[in-house]
């Protein structure tokens, strides 16, 4: 059996084509990493466990630990209660985590105050659905000015101690990745949502691949037109500090800066080399405290000149003038009914920092 030159030929190129298809994708990507090095690297395990951490209604996501009431008490009081209140009550500035729900709804799994126009408030016990929503909340975002700092236990115990406030767990409870499960059958609200509708939570939750809104999509020459009902007024934008300081450093939130007026869009950078900067020195000094107060939240609970959940500076000037250490002791070690009946708590803050702010006070908390 003979085969001809020209046939030869033709499955010479064949073969040639199969080899050079077969080497495109590698070349590809070779050239990409060439022109983007370093971009598309697969993430590490410690990188995807890192950002990984949310807890779905079904448990699917949460560690194993524990944590007892008790111990949740103990991290309730030293890093939750000043915000929060010793017994979930809160204060004047967050709404109250305990109360309105009863033993009938622990039973049925439905808020009968939910339904009532004449109740003065909703608290969190009497909306969520779900155990694994106070988990993940508060591991994820809690406490305000130091997020995901607690251990898995401290989670455990903290939401341990909140369900006990509320009836669900006994005083000895130990809550557990084990018993969790259990625990959601005694939420007041368990059963007071829906979630056959809209797109979320999906099929595995009964969810549809429908959305619930029904509105008409519009590019052009749109009816209608937005109409401003209410605003800020322009004095009390930034009436308790600059918020894009406040705002935390995780998550995609940035507090607009209020220092500028609204739609004014980014600050201009200020070139490095300005003279009027560095002609006054004076003046960049005494901003110095107000860029502390700003940069560890004291202005979450202090305002310049009127009091908010804690006494104003200009009070706390006013009755302690002159008493520098003694200030810079008590922003380290907080404190509680000196002004009121919301405690402080002690401050993670250096000694340096404490000790410039409490001059700052201790000479009249000039602006």
């Amino acid at each position: 059996m003979s085969s001809s030159p020209k046939r030869l030929a033709s499955w010479a190129m064949a073969l040639v084509a199969l080899v050079a298809a077969a080497a495109l994708p590698a070349s590809a990507q070779e050239s990409s990493r060439d022109r983007f090095p370093g971009i598309g690297r697969a993430a590490t395990p410690a990188e995807v466990a890192a950002w990984d951490i949310d807890v779905r209604p079904d448990f699917k996501g949460l560690p194993k630990g524990a944590g007892s009431v008790a111990k949740g008490q103990d991290v309730w009081e030293s890093k939750c209660a000043s915000c929060h209140g010793v017994f979930g009550e809160s204060n004047e500035v967050f709404a109250p985590l305990v109360g309105g729900t009863t033993d009938e709804d622990i039973k049925t799994g439905r808020v009968a105050n939910l339904k009532r126009n004449d109740f003065p408030g909703r608290t969190t016990l009497m909306k969520v659905s779900s155990v694994s929503t106070l988990w993940d909340y508060i591991n994820r975002a809690m406490p305000w000015n130091a997020p995901k700092s607690l251990s898995t236990e401290e989670v455990y115990a903290v939401t341990a101690y909140l369900l006990n406030l509320g009836r669900i767990v006994p005083d000895d409870f130990t809550l557990s990745d084990a018993n969790i499960a259990q625990v959601q059958q005694r939420l007041p609200n368990r059963n007071g949502v829906t979630t056959a509708h809209s797109m979320w939570p999906g099929r595995e939750f009964a969810g549809t691949a429908q959305p619930d809104v029904k509105a008409a999509a519009c590019m052009s020459n749109c009816p209608g037109e937005t109409k401003t009902t209410s605003m800020l007024p322009d004095h009390a934008r930034n009436a308790h500090g600059n918020l894009a300081q406040q705002n935390r450093l995780v998550g995609a939130q940035r507090g607009a800066d209020t220092t500028r007026p609204a739609g004014s869009g980014s600050p201009s950078p200020v070139p490095a080399a300005a003279p009027a900067a560095a002609a006054k020195p004076v003046a960049a000094a005494a901003q110095a405290p107000i860029e502390l107060l700003q940069k560890n939240t004291c202005t979450a609970c202090h305002a310049p000149d009127r009091k908010l959940v804690g006494p104003s500076w200009g009070e706390v000037a006013k009755r302690h003038g002159g008493k520098a250490d003694y200030l810079a002791a008590k922003i380290r070690s907080g404190g509680s009914g000196t002004w009121g009946s919301v405690p402080m708590p002690p401050q993670s803050i250096s000694e340096a920092d404490a000790g410039r702010i409490a001059q700052w006070l201790a000479a009249g908390a000039a602006p």
